[in-house]
């Protein structure tokens, strides 16, 4: 019986990057938290991110545990995606909050973030399977595309971030795969459509997309000269000031400077930066530590990629291969988008910085789907 050796870089790496988010989360969240008459408490977030904590690093664990090869089977690769759809059309019609959460007694699920895990898995059979003849036709490539295809337009509906994260994934696996350049070539320009149409049927995204490329609308004035773009994104009140938000993550970032005004002494985070604790808490870490701590958040995902991409190189099947690439590129691509808003070097998108911002979900699905990495990581030697 082969002993297998735990990866320690990518556990401790995974540990520190927890712990330390919920260290920031509480500086960014604890003095708004305890002036907001319906939280009353400085430790309100902490407390409920470190619930999910607990059940997240128990997740983790247990998938450690399991041999990653159990989950190649079409009974689950498939129910997986099912159910996750069956959950998004619940929070469609009976969810609540922007990002559609199921609530039950108090306890949010984001089913988009669910949707993480099981396309992963779903990929990963679906390219094993498949990949002698992933270019024959439509006959081996059709039940990916209805899937995956139904599975991010669940998600897109409401989560628009999640769902370009999912895409970049399955475009990454799939390019990997060996799927030839034509294919790719219509599943790009079909995916392009799609996201131009989202973006143009929702007033905040069209706002927040326009905000950042021509602020002054000089460009876009040229060939609509009837307004009708600035019509459609005064339609939500949300787009009155889409950059504010950006603008306030440079303050902070500028504010910062090389190390920080320290801990707990950020100031944007005082009504200033909405979303501290959540989307843009990585400008109140560049604020209270400066250029080294937002940095040794980058090198913690760089970790993760180099472990990820490690374990997919040195795997021995197929499987284990693409579900290693599959995680590692989720996970990191994600800690990107969010990274690269934040900088101002993307459009503003309600995504999380994964095992920093807070929330439940995001954190669960991110922890399972590390889980998995180690356990594929470990049998990679």
């Amino acid at each position: 019986m082969v002993k297998l050796r735990t990866d320690w870089t990518l556990f401790w790496t995974v540990l520190a990057l927890v712990s330390f988010g919920l260290l920031i989360l509480y500086s960014a969240s604890s003095i708004m938290a305890n002036m907001d008459p319906l939280y009353q408490s400085p430790w309100y977030f902490v407390i409920r991110q470190v619930e999910w904590a607990v059940i997240a690093l128990g997740a983790m664990m247990a998938l450690k545990k399991t041999y990653y090869r159990k989950l190649n089977h079409p009974a689950l690769a498939f129910g997986a995606i099912g159910v996750v759809l069956l959950l998004l059309g619940a929070a469609y019609i009976f969810g609540s909050g922007h990002h559609r959460f199921l609530r039950y007694s108090g306890v949010g699920v984001q089913p988009s973030e669910l949707a993480k895990p099981a396309l992963v898995v779903f990929l990963a059979f679906f390219v094993t399977w498949k990949r002698p003849a992933i270019n024959s036709g439509r006959y081996s490539l059709f039940p990916a595309a209805l899937a995956v295809g139904f599975l991010l337009l669940g998600v897109v509906v409401a989560d628009l971030g999640t769902a370009v994260v999912l895409g970049a994934t399955a475009t990454v696996v799939f390019f990997v795969a060996g799927l030839e350049r034509r294919y790719c070539l219509i599943v790009g320009v079909l995916a392009s459509i799609g996201l131009v149409i989202f973006i143009a049927l929702s007033p905040y995204r069209l706002a927040r997309v326009v905000q950042f490329f021509d602020p002054q609308f000089k460009t876009v004035s040229v060939f609509d000269r009837q307004g009708r773009i600035k019509a459609q994104m005064e339609k939500s009140l949300t787009t009155r000031d889409t950059g504010y938000q950006l603008l306030m993550a440079k303050i902070a970032l500028g504010d910062g400077g090389p190390a920080g005004l320290g801990l707990m002494n950020g100031k944007q985070k005082l009504l200033y930066l909405p979303e501290a604790h959540t989307d843009f808490i990585y400008a109140v870490v560049g604020e209270e530590l400066g250029i080294a701590g937002a940095a040794g958040l980058l090198i913690g995902f760089g970790v993760i990629f180099w472990r990820g991409m490690r374990a997919a190189w040195r795997t021995g099947d197929d499987f284990g291969k693409y579900l290693a690439l599959g995680i590692t590129v989720l996970v990191v691509v994600q800690g990107m988008i969010n990274m690269s808003v934040v900088l101002g070097l993307m459009p503003t998108k309600g995504i999380p910085l994964p095992m920093i911002s807070y929330g439940g979900s995001s954190l669960l699905s991110t922890l399972a789907l590390l889980g998995i990495l180690m356990n594929v990581s470990e049998h990679a030697g």
